[in-house]
């Protein structure tokens, strides 16, 4: 494959491949920035330059969608990488997408197998990577510039990533922002994630838009070999995020507190020094941004096991309960999560879930969730708040869903996703307790729902006026 230069320099210099593409030299300056050059100046290059489409920088290695193994011919199974390939994404149906490998190799025989999605966000794809959330998956980002902000230690949402890699169009652009302190390349291998770009990921998203999300396995093997056979039966068996519960994974193992608040310009991070409200927060796999807000709403907060018992719980004297967000699928999880929610509830202490939280909230007042066939994960998402009548732009990021139809009596719908009209909140009318479906902190996302830790604080003055 070419190179950006290369191509500029077959077209004539800057001046010339401007000319040639009906545009501006500027644009020109972003094809060297993003080491990449967009589509629709693919057919001017080629007639120009005679190369073949698998030349330009940022186009798909081969044809993306290889044939299953039920309609591959005998003798062709074991497929062979296309000149230039590096990796390669096996889907549990047997498609092969071919591309190039980033970040950490695949150990040999142990490529991360998990459920493939895709993520909308136009901003904080190092957040998006370190959400716990994301264990289990490997996650399609739909942004084409991934790379361009780098790589920096403050904005991660976790010390260890738990997605499983990740799948770009675009090879990773250089960082060109000011906070960055590496390249996200070299930040990928330090976690042992793999990627692969060159993959038509509108392709990708449209599959998985419209035939739910598959099962997937990433490889990116030092050596260059792939045993495709091996690769798609490790597809098929893996058998899905429904019934498993990933929330023990990545909980944090031992109480600890937390006093970090909110990242502000030029200070930074600030510390809660003065807190007016004890908050037990249950880590399913709390983002710290989440935490941060909690601190910077002034609460002193203590993080406790996904799998702390009530009495565990309450021996902290909780002002409040918040329930975090986590991955997985809530009705495995809820097994021990709801029978501990239910004595919190029981003793009246305000609480407030998010994400997995709101979903474990439900189940834990007699309510059932459901496994969507896409899942909402994105910095763009609608949601209707059904007492006030305002949209909020959200940011989500879940699989499963609360069945509405079976709240309980004492428990009434807040809020619906304007996108496909499912139960984006809940709150009791007999009880201090609500919840929602998507991320308030907004790490990354709009700050639209920022509102709900106040809100949070002001149930528990309530309550302690009471």
């Amino acid at each position: 494959m070419r190179t950006v230069e290369d191509i500029i320099a077959l077209l004539g210099g800057p001046e010339a491949a401007a000319r040639r593409c009906g545009i501006g030299t500027e644009a020109v300056r972003k094809w060297r920035q993003s080491r990449a050059i967009p589509a629709r100046h693919w057919p001017a290059i080629l007639q120009a330059t005679g190369l073949p489409l698998a030349e330009l920088p940022g186009a798909p290695i081969a044809e993306t969608f290889m044939q299953s193994p039920d309609t591959t011919p005998a003798g062709e199974s074991d497929l062979r990488a296309p000149e230039g390939a590096t990796a390669a994404l096996v889907l549990g149906d047997g498609t092969v997408l071919w591309g190039r490998g980033f970040g950490a190799f695949t150990p040999a025989g142990g490529a991360p197998v998990g459920e493939v999605c895709f993520n909308t966000s136009m901003s904080g794809y190092q957040e998006v990577l370190t959400d716990p959330s994301y264990a289990g998956q490997i996650i399609t980002f739909t942004f084409p510039h991934i790379g361009n902000v780098g790589a920096n230690p403050e904005d991660i949402e976790a010390a260890t990533p738990a997605a499983r890699g990740l799948v770009v169009k675009q090879d990773l652009t250089e960082p060109s922002n000011w906070r960055a302190t590496r390249h996200l390349d070299d930040w990928l291998k330090s976690h042992g994630m793999p990627g692969i770009a060159g993959v038509d990921t509108r392709a990708l998203t449209a599959r998985i838009r419209d035939g739910g999300a598959p099962n997937g396995v990433l490889c990116y093997p030092a050596d260059g070999k792939f045993d495709i056979e091996a690769l798609r039966a490790q597809a098929r068996s893996w058998p899905g995020l429904v019934g498993m519960d990933l929330a023990k994974e990545v909980s944090c193992r031992q109480p600890y507190r937390w006093d970090e608040t909110e990242w502000f310009w030029p200070e930074g991070f600030g510390r809660q020094t003065a807190p007016k409200y004890k908050v037990v927060a249950v880590d399913y796999g709390a983002k710290r941004n989440i935490l941060r807000c909690l601190a910077t709403v002034g609460c002193d907060v203590t993080v406790v096991p996904a799998n702390a018992t009530a009495e565990e719980i309450l021996r902290h004297e909780p002002d409040g309960v918040f329930l975090s967000n986590g991955p997985g699928d809530p009705a495995a999880t809820a097994e021990y999560a709801a029978p501990t929610i239910r004595r919190v509830l029981d003793k009246r202490v305000p609480v407030f879930g998010i994400c997995l939280g709101h979903q474990l909230l439900a189940l834990a007042l007699g309510a059932r969730t459901y496994k969507l066939d896409r899942g909402h994960r994105g910095a763009n998402q609608p949601v209707k708040d059904l007492d006030t009548g305002k949209v909020e732009i959200t940011s989500q990021n879940h699989g499963f869903a609360v069945d509405e139809k079976t709240l309980p009596p004492n428990v009434r719908a807040t809020h619906v996703s304007l996108f496909d009209g499912s139960n984006e909140g809940l709150a009791c009318t007999d009880r201090p307790a609500f919840s929602v479906q998507y991320h308030p902190e907004a790490s990354s996302g709009p700050n639209d729902s920022h509102h709900l830790f106040r809100r949070f604080v002001e149930m528990i003055e309530r309550e302690k006026a009471a």
